[in-house]
């Protein structure tokens, strides 16, 4: 049955989540930041607009956010005027990002206080996927939460995976998103060092796929550094926000990351050459114009 939702954070995944969620006949209730692009496109389908956080938790039955950093959904669900005072026993809360762990479990505390349920579901795909509902979702958190809510996310997801308890699908996206990142990055290096040796990227390319290295994204990198394709729409930022949320995962279970602070290194390098908007294939171009210099 159609239900009420509370929607916040409207970038291009949520506005694409927004619009699907309408076409299935559902109530939405929106609440953006400064750009009102998917505000605007979700109040001419029939959207409302909430004043707060807290307003659109006491209109909504289920309250979804989709936002970039974990300190921005601790800020709409625990700051002045967040979810959390607005929200009722029974309610589900489901955060859509990639978030830290941590931060997870410790909102999942306090939305219990006021007898909520929070749930975590990073997602994988693109908001063309979310548009059609052919999103990857891999939720956690309380099983009969999930039951109930199930059906909505079926609307929006092909896959919808229960992973198990809270924080258990941060966790998953962020070692996810480690070893994407730190595929990508070492196969754009590999196609700067063939370069710089006179070796053709497409040749390097035929004999690397042959063999076990194969994967989609070496694809995705090949794609565009032999023809000039962009079919990772990721941008550098936000891998260096997630391979850093990784490491500090992995400090939160007393470990040390090897693999993840060379990934880290060079994404957080390129942001700081003001490359940080560059989608993750173009490091290719990166790698291309800075293996001549010491980090």
């Amino acid at each position: 049955m159609p239900q009420t939702i509370g929607f916040i954070g409207l970038g291009l995944m949520g506005r694409a989540m927004v619009e699907c969620l309408q076409a299935a006949g559902h109530e939405v209730i929106v609440l953006g930041n400064r750009d009102r692009t998917g505000i605007d496109e979700a109040l001419s389908r029939g959207g409302r607009e909430a004043a707060s956080a807290a307003d659109l938790a006491r209109e909504a039955g289920i309250v979804m956010l989709c936002m970039g950093t974990s300190e921005q959904v601790e800020a709409r669900v625990l700051g002045a005027g967040g979810v959390i005072e607005g929200t009722r026993p029974g309610q589900v809360v489901i955060d859509f990002g990639t978030s830290l762990p941590a931060s997870t479990k410790e909102i999942g505390a306090r939305l219990a206080e006021r007898g909520a349920v929070y749930l975590d579901a990073p997602l994988g795909r693109t908001p063309a996927h979310a548009r059609d509902g052919r999103l990857n979702i891999m939720c956690a958190g309380d099983r009969a939460a999930f039951d109930r809510v199930r059906p909505v996310l079926e609307t929006l997801g092909e896959n919808v995976f229960h992973l198990g308890a809270l924080g258990s699908g941060h966790t998953i996206k962020l070692i996810n998103n480690f070893f994407a990142m730190t595929t990508a990055n070492a196969m754009a290096e590999a196609f700067a060092v063939a370069d710089a040796a006179g070796i053709g990227r497409q040749t390097l390319y035929e004999v690397m796929a042959a063999g076990p290295n194969h994967s989609g994204m070496m694809d995705f990198i090949r794609n565009y550094a032999v023809d000039g394709q962009v079919d990772l729409a990721f941008s550098v930022a936000n891998a260096a926000k997630d391979v850093g949320y990784y490491a500090r995962m992995t400090g939160d279970l007393g470990l040390a990351t090897r693999m993840g602070g060379a990934a880290a290194a060079t994404l957080d390098e390129a942001g700081s050459t003001g490359d940080g908007d560059l989608m993750v294939p173009q490091m290719v171009d990166w790698f291309a114009a800075h293996l001549g210099s010491k980090p």
